[in-house]
């Protein structure tokens, strides 16, 4: 059964993918339309290229980002580190006090 589910999903992402493709850049980018079996191919590159779900791609690298950026932030005076912060301000970065060493968060 689940050979069968594999080739029904794949079936319907390259359907996707060719729609989505023929349907948006030919006009755009002014290239040939596509069949299924390229449009199978552009999905199966793209994930051997970015990763498979939680196992590999982006997941991978925002722990690797987290551990980075806890290690420049580890030896920052509290100057520093307040304009570092100030540097995020109005994005998306609520997480950022998790990357703090802890005698940092408590003088807060």
């Amino acid at each position: 059964m689940l050979p069968i589910m594999a080739i029904a999903f794949l079936t319907l992402i390259s359907y996707v993918v060719m729609q989505l493709w023929n349907n948006i850049l030919p006009e755009v980018m002014n290239v040939q339309s596509i069949n299924i079996w390229q449009a199978a191919g552009i999905f199966v590159l793209c994930k051997i290229l970015f990763g498979f779900g939680r196992m590999g791609g982006f997941g991978r690298d925002k722990m690797m980002f987290k551990q980075r950026l806890a290690e420049r932030v580890k030896d920052m005076s509290p100057e520093e580190l307040a304009q570092f912060e100030k540097g995020f301000e109005g994005q998306r970065f609520k997480r950022f006090n998790m990357c703090r060493p802890e005698e940092q968060k408590e003088s807060q």
